[in-house]
């Protein structure tokens, strides 16, 4: 018998939860499903875990250095070694997504006109959804409006010997509970670059392999420099044009353990030389979970990339059918999927217009110190031909760096010359991450750059100088 509800949310990531909850007070009988663990990729696997791995090698990081704040550790006449128990540090993550995952399935499940169901939902026709239950029972649900929230998962290269070894991702790095002895990570982007500054302060000695020639190939020029000198300095280890040809088992017994140690290692060929490691992780982007949905039963396409085309309201061809989150293509973040859960419940319940053809792109990247962008860089100005106007100025004029002994790092903003209006910034700095936030709302609200030059803002933070990075713009020339 085919149970019918008004509205079915497939997934519980950053966009899943909310928006059912909202449906669900606007009367809509509400059905939620999940096939795996309630939250998503950001609570379990992604911004929460790594950000508590971020905390953890922070802190080593500080102990190591707490001399030069004058802070003593350990016999006077000889510091004691820092050192750190990836255990414990895992049983602490394990603690805090453990609290964040409960709290989700226990809000949807308390949820007045919300049902809950846990198992793997197939479209069988455009508003009709089978759920295979854990308990092997097969159910069938039907409603008008479906919306789709199912994430995204690790994708890895079809490498040569890749069966025969254990690898890791993101997810499986994660449930290690002894320190890797050598970690190479094939990939020069964000995942990749937080990892492994992490591994590195914990005390392993981490490899980067870089297909192309220089890392976060997104970013400016200067900027990719910036992070890799960083980290770099630190110990991490970089080799460009590098991929993996073929991998191999290394030892007598031709395989790697389950628990997560590597008792022979792993032999990368590189082309032309090999490098032996106790671990590998792949963090060479990500694959929508979009597969295994039976969307050609709903009339409802995938791109070449495996992704959901919507249009800016967040519906796709199908009427009564919206995609959230990853598998959209609109913003592969946690604060892009809420923003999709916001601009849906603002369309569908408040009447409004939102749509996300006009959400400003931002974005941070946890190395330490973070890296932060919004907007345009300047690579894109240029390559737009446009009038502009450029500032930088580096970290160590900021107090608030100086007086915290950490000033890698720079602003820089970019300001249409004609409309005065910011292009784009990016802050590569301590706590640039939360300093970005003056010019996202200053962009947000459509405003000319010289609303947040006037500003007052406190001191000493890193934002007080903000205006006065303003205050040098000049040609782009």
């Amino acid at each position: 018998m085919t149970q019918r509800f008004d509205a079915i949310v497939i997934g519980t990531g950053q966009s899943g939860p909310p928006l059912a909850v909202r449906l669900a007070a606007s009367g809509r009988k509400t059905a939620v499903i999940e096939r795996a663990a309630f939250g998503g990729t950001c609570v379990n696997v992604g911004c929460t875990p790594t950000k508590a791995y971020v905390a953890c090698a922070r802190a080593a990081h500080v102990a190591r250095h707490a001399a030069d704040f004058g802070v003593r550790i350990g016999n006077a006449a000889q510091d004691a070694e820092v050192s750190v128990d990836l255990a414990f540090v895992k049983a602490r993550k394990d603690r805090i997504i453990g609290a964040s995952r409960d709290g989700v399935e226990h809000w949807l499940r308390n949820a007045p006109n919300v049902t809950v169901l846990q198992g793997h939902a197939r479209f069988s026709a455009a508003h009709v959804v089978s759920v295979m239950l854990a308990s092997g029972e097969t159910v069938t649900l039907e409603a008008p409006e479906i919306f789709i929230n199912t994430g995204t998962r690790a994708a890895v290269p079809d490498v040569p010997g890749i069966d025969r070894i254990r690898y890791e991702t993101n997810s499986t790095l994660l449930a290690l509970e002894t320190l890797p002895a050598h970690l190479a990570i094939v990939g020069g982007s964000y995942v990749a670059l937080e990892f492994a500054q992490m591994f590195r302060r914990f005390g392993s000695r981490v490899t980067v392999l870089v297909r192309g020639d220089r890392v976060l190939a997104r970013e400016d020029d200067d900027v990719a420099r910036a992070v890799q000198d960083v980290l770099a300095r630190e110990g991490v280890e970089f080799r460009f044009g590098s991929a993996p040809r073929s991998v191999a088992p290394l030892g007598t017994s031709g395989t790697s353990g389950k628990d997560g140690k590597h008792p022979g290692g792993i032999r990368i060929e590189l082309g032309g030389e090999a490098l032996d490691v106790s671990h590998l992780l792949f963090a060479t982007g990500r694959l929508p979970n979009t597969d295994d949905l039976g969307l050609g039963a709903a009339g409802i396409e995938r791109d070449k990339h495996g992704l959901i085309p919507v249009d800016g309201e967040l519906r796709t061809r199908v009427t009564g059918v919206w995609a959230l989150g990853d598998v959209n293509g609109r913003g592969a973040f946690t604060h892009t999927s809420y923003d999709d859960y916001q601009i849906v419940a603002a369309n569908l319940l408040d009447g409004a217009r939102r749509s996300a053809d006009t959400r400003i792109s931002a974005y941070a990247v946890f190395v330490d110190p973070p890296l932060a962008r919004v907007g345009a860089s300047e690579r894109e100005v240029r390559a737009s031909g446009r009038p502009a106007l450029i500032a930088t100025m580096p970290m160590s004029r900021v107090g608030r760096a100086r007086e915290r002994g950490e000033t890698d790092g720079f602003m820089k903003a970019l300001v249409d010359a004609q409309t005065q209006r910011i292009l784009g910034a990016t802050i590569f700095g301590v706590e640039g991450d939360e300093a970005i936030h003056t010019f996202i709302d200053t962009m947000t609200a459509d405003a000319p750059y010289a609303t947040l030059e006037y500003a007052m803002h406190i001191h000493p933070t890193v934002s007080e100088l903000v205006p006065t990075l303003l205050d040098g713009l000049r040609p782009l020339v």
